[in-house]
C-alpha cells in the first residue's frame, strides 16, 4: 500500500532544478518507497542501495561507473555508508553542468553528513521526510491508532496492534545494534537505557547530570549520546524561547522521542488504553503536534516558553515573521491554565492555538482558538 507524501510535488521540482537532491530522514520512514515512486516518471534511472554488497561492488570504480552512464539519473540509497562519493559527485555535476543527476537518500542529518555539505555546497538541495504526518493519512484513520502505533509506515500500516508493537521493538534493537554503530563507538546497553529513560521523561527539560549519574557515565557522554540520537532523527531537542523581558527563564532544552510509537515501545505500553492510563500521554500528544508542525513547516523555528514564576507554553513557533503560541491538550475538553495565559501576555503572539484530539475546534477568546491537528496546519499561514 502506497501512501502519498506531502513533499512529493516539491521533491519533483527540486530534482528538476538542482544537480543533486538529498532526502534525509530516520531509518524506515519511507525514503526509498517515495524515491522509487517519484523515479517511475523518469526514463533512465540507476538505483543503488549501498546496503547491498552487489551495488557497492558496482562502485569499486565509481568515477568510471557514473561517467559511463552519464545519461542517467542516479539514486543512491543510504549514502552515509560511502561518504567518499561526495567529492566525486561534486566534480561530476560540475563537469556535466546539468540538473537532475543525483538523488541521494540518507538516514542522518546534515551535521552527520557534513562531508556532503562541504563537498556539495551550492549544488545540493535537502528535503526532510518524517514518518507519516496526520494529513497524509485517510480521514477514516483513527487518531488513537496514530498515537499508539506512531508514524513509521511499517508500524502504522499493520492491522494488528501486537504485530505493530513487535515491529517497533525489533526496529529499536536493530537500530541500536547495527545502524547507529556506523556513526560512533558507544555502549549499546547504555544507549538503550538512556533512550528508555528519556521515554519516561518525554517532553521534560533535560538534566544531563541526573541522567549521567543514573547511567554511571559523564555528563559529556550523555550529551554526546543525545546528540547522536538527535542526529539520526530519533530525538527532537527544543530550546527555550528567550525574550528580552527580564524574566527568569528555564534555560535547559526539552527533549522528545521523535515518534509516539517508539516511545510507547520503549516504555512497554502496547495499547491506547494503557497509554491513556499513563502520565506520558500528554507528552506523546505534544510530540505528535511537534512532528506534524516540523513536517509541514520545516523552515520555522521551534521553542518552548517557561519562567520560574510558572508562565508556560508548550511551543513557540517563529514562522514568516510571525510568532505563534501553541499549547497541546490531550483531552477533548481543553482549557488554559493561568500559567498559559501569563505566557501569552509575555510572548504576545500573533495567534494562540490549543491543539486537541478533537474533530472540529472552536474559538476560545480573541486570537485564541481550539483546533484539531488538521486545522492547526491549515490555520498557520
Amino acid at each position: 500500500m502506497y501512501v502519498s507524501r506531502i513533499i512529493e510535488k516539491q521533491l519533483i521540482s527540486t530534482i528538476a532544478n538542482n544537480p543533486v537532491t538529498g532526502i534525509i530522514g530516520p531509518r524506515q520512514c519511507g525514503k526509498s518507497t517515495l524515491a522509487k515512486k517519484i523515479l517511475e516518471q523518469y526514463k533512465n534511472v540507476i538505483y543503488l542501495d549501498l546496503e547491498r554488497p552487489s551495488d557497492l561492488q558496482k562502485l569499486t570504480d565509481a568515477e568510471w561507473f557514473f561517467s559511463s552512464n552519464n545519461d542517467s539519473l542516479f539514486c543512491i540509497d543510504e549514502i552515509q555508508r560511502k561518504p567518499d562519493l561526495f567529492p566525486l559527485i561534486r566534480s561530476l555535476v560540475d563537469e556535466w553542468n546539468m540538473n537532475g543527476k543525483f538523488l541521494i537518500l540518507g538516514s542522518a542529518n546534515r551535521d552527520l553528513l557534513r562531508q556532503s555539505s562541504e563537498s556539495l555546497a551550492g549544488r545540493i538541495s535537502y528535503m526532510r521526510l518524517s514518518p507519516f504526518l496526520w494529513k497524509e493519512l485517510n480521514e477514516s484513520d483513527k487518531i488513537e491508532a496514530y498515537i499508539t502505533k506512531g508514524g513509521f509506515p511499517k508500524s502504522f500500516l499493520k492491522d494488528n496492534t501486537d504485530l505493530s508493537f513487535k515491529w517497533r521493538e525489533d526496529f529499536i534493537s536493530s537500530f541500536l545494534e547495527r545502524d547507529l554503530l556506523q556513526w560512533s563507538v558507544f555502549s549499546t546497553a547504555t544507549m538503550r537505557r538512556l533512550w528508555q529513560m528519556l521515554a519516561h521523561v518525554n517532553g521534560q527539560t533535560v538534566n544531563y547530570s541526573i541522567l549521567g549519574k543514573s547511567l554511571g557515565v559523564s555528563n559529556v557522554t550523555v550529551r554526546n549520546y543525545i546528540d547522536l540520537l538527535q542526529g539520526t532523527f530519533m530525538l527532537d531537542v527544543v530550546p527555550p524561547y528567550i525574550s528580552n523581558l527580564g524574566k527568569r527563564l528555564v534555560k535547559s532544552p526539552k527533549v522528545y522521542i521523535s515518534d509516539s510509537g517508539i516511545t510507547a515501545a520503549l516504555i512497554q505500553l502496547q495499547s491506547f488504553e494503557q497509554l491513556m492510563g499513563s502520565p506520558v500521554i500528554g507528552s506523546l500528544w505534544e510530540q505528535i503536534v511537534l512532528t506534524n508542525l516540523k513536517g509541514h513547516f520545516p523552515s520555522a523555528q521551534y521553542y518552548f516558553y517557561r519562567t520560574s514564576a510558572g508562565a508556560e507554553m508548550d511551543f513557540v513557533m517563529q514562522y514568516k515573521n510571525k510568532i505563534y503560541a501553541i499549547e497541546c491538550k490531550s483531552g477533548v475538553s481543553p482549557s488554559l491554565t493561568k500559567g498559559a495565559f501569563n505566557a501569552i501576555d509575555d510572548i504576545k503572539p500573533f495567534h494562540t492555538f490549543i491543539v486537541a484530539p478533537v474533530k472540529t475546534g472552536w474559538p476560545m477568546k480573541k486570537n485564541i482558538q481550539v483546533v484539531s491537528l488538521r486545522e492547526l496546519i491549515f490555520n498557520i499561514k
